[in-house]
């Protein structure tokens, strides 16, 4: 008999390892599984539910969360920006990724990080933090709905040292930096993050990064890494990371794999293979991918690295000038990258001449009067205000003042879609928040239903047991997350609850907010976060430190 403050009689429960489902039930009590089996005689139980037919899994982890400030913003409307994430089952997500985040911030970085990141801030506040502690106890103070990791992202780091200049970091810059990686990972920070195709990162040679990934190598983290291209330069760029994993002896993982453009689909193959003769000879690789041929960012990412020094200002500044805006159009047409991208003149991914004006849209803007131009490409932008697609864009940045984000589409395409979600080392993320501004991304609502709906029930793609390992207990292990991803007696209660025959994403890029369906009920610590369609109200997440 064990004493319960919830059984959940009756399920069809995946334990997240990949094994075949139970069916049985699960007990809860003081945010921890007590008890799992066929059935499970329970005493003092406070709630009962019956999950007949219904799959019994962990909660779902999302490595790949750019929440930073949604999760940090002190508002009574941060809980309805997190609605989709709850309803889709996430129970713990990781920020910090793409070498951007809210942490550490010094030097240089504390007057240039806020600025770089308008893009994922719901609304401006008051940032009360300086480095990870300080962040993650900020969390903790607002409260969470789900528990949220991070982990040390490049860009302060090289911001802080550098500030958005290019060029060669110094020894004695490197040192400061390294320190400062040192500071987060001893205050629980996962690992290290790079975004070799936004500013600083992609300024940064290899052998910055190595230096680096030695100080997490040292400390048992990971080194995740956007990287530097995913075109032209797209298996340059993953031999890149498998050579800092060898060199350094750092956990590398590869974020949001993908290939942009159709004349580089064909790379996805390629460099699967890489990884997988990498991990043969032991260099520990790991990957992610969102379920999507459309990706959102920033719109500043189709600008040359030139034109991005100094920053945001800077941008706007040269757009404004003849000259500087004339260059600007010259590299966009006629640039292709080429390696090695982070030297003068060198380009890492040139989004416009990977896809097209055509295939590249607006997402949101920052004020109501060029609402409008949300949900256009750049192409129908230039034909609704009489411009070419290139001064179109540039006058949309003047007037919003950079805070403009963007849609790609032709990512990896269906087949290379399919292909990488037939990998079982690929764990599933989102890659995508809802910031309350224009639209969202689709994943922000459904990324996590879109697997189990389509690729497992429709397609047949892969089994459930094993979509839901790759949503849970692979994610844990590529962190080092001990009791999460799994359900078993002593781990923490993180639990969702769905109907298999009913799950399924439902958000579009022209109605991006409508919630997945088929999720009934999702716990977070033993506590209910989610229910009969609706959110509870409870905070009962926990800042994670590794």
């Amino acid at each position: 008999m064990v004493k319960a403050d919830l059984v959940v009689r009756n399920g069809r429960i995946l334990d997240g390892t990949g094994a075949a489902e139970l069916r049985g039930d699960l007990a809860i009590r003081g945010g921890k599984i007590a008890g799992l089996g066929v059935k499970v005689e329970a005493e003092e139980v406070v709630e009962v539910i019956d999950a007949s037919g219904k799959i019994v899994a962990p909660g779902f982890i999302d490595l790949h969360s750019h929440g930073d400030l949604v999760l940090a913003w002190p508002s009574d409307d941060r809980l309805a920006l997190l609605e989709g994430r709850l309803a889709q089952g996430i129970t713990t997500e990781i920020v910090g990724n793409c070498g951007l985040g809210a942490a550490p911030l010094f030097g240089g970085g504390a007057e240039v990080l806020p600025q770089i990141n308008g893009w994922m801030t719901p609304a401006p506040f008051a940032w009360s933090w300086k480095g990870v502690a300080d962040y993650l106890s900020h969390l903790e103070r607002i409260g969470l709905p789900v528990n949220v990791g991070t982990l040390a992202p490049h860009g302060p780091l090289r911001l802080g040292v550098h500030s958005l200049a290019s060029g060669e970091t110094s020894g004695e810059e490197r040192r400061v930096m390294a320190d400062a990686l040192d500071g987060a990972l001893e205050e629980g920070a996962f690992g290290l993050s790079a975004g070799l195709i936004y500013p600083p990162g992609m300024y940064t040679s290899t052998e910055e990064l190595s230096y680096l990934a030695r100080r997490v190598a040292r400390s048992g983290g990971i080194f995740a890494s956007h990287v530097r291209g995913s075109s032209e330069t797209l298996l340059d760029a993953v031999s890149e990371i498998l050579r800092i994993g060898l060199e350094t002896g750092a956990r590398v993982h590869h974020s949001h794999a993908e290939a942009v453009g159709r004349r580089h689909w064909s790379k996805l193959a390629r460099f699967l293979e890489m990884e997988e003769a990498a991990r043969a000879e032991g260099i520990p690789v790991s990957a992610d991918m969102f379920p999507y041929t459309v990706a959102a960012t920033m719109m500043l990412a189709i600008f040359p690295p030139w034109s991005l020094e100094g920053g945001l200002p800077r941008l706007i500044e040269r757009l404004k000038d003849d000259r500087d805006r004339e260059r600007i159009r010259i590299s966009i047409e006629t640039v292709s990258p080429s390696w090695p991208p982070w030297r003068e003149g060198g380009w890492p991914h040139n989004l416009v001449k990977a896809v097209g004006w055509d295939r590249i849209r607006v997402s949101t803007v920052g004020s109501d009067r060029n609402r409008a131009a949300e949900g256009m490409t750049l192409e129908e932008l230039g034909r609704a205000r009489g411009r070419d697609s290139f001064d179109a864009i540039a006058d949309l940045m003047i007037e919003e003042e950079g805070n403009v984000g963007q849609f790609v589409e032709d990512i990896s395409g269906e087949e290379g879609i399919a292909a990488l979600v037939k990998r079982r080392e690929i764990a599933f993320i989102t890659d995508a928040n809802d910031y309350g501004k224009g639209k969202p991304h689709p994943a922000a609502y459904g990324s996590f239903p879109r697997v189990l709906g389509r690729y497992v029930r429709k397609e047949g793609l892969l089994s459930l047991p094993e979509a839901v390992r790759r949503m849970t207990s692979l994610p844990a292990s590529i962190l080092g997350l001990e009791d999460r991803g799994v359900l078993r007696e002593g781990a923490f209660a993180d639990v969702v609850v769905f109907d298999p025959e009913l799950i399924e994403d439902r958000a579009t890029l022209e109605e991006p907010r409508l919630r997945a369906q088929g999720v009934e009920m999702v716990f977070v610590n033993g506590r209910a976060v989610y229910r009969a369609g609706a959110l509870t109200g409870a905070l009962p997440g926990v800042a994670l430190r590794r």
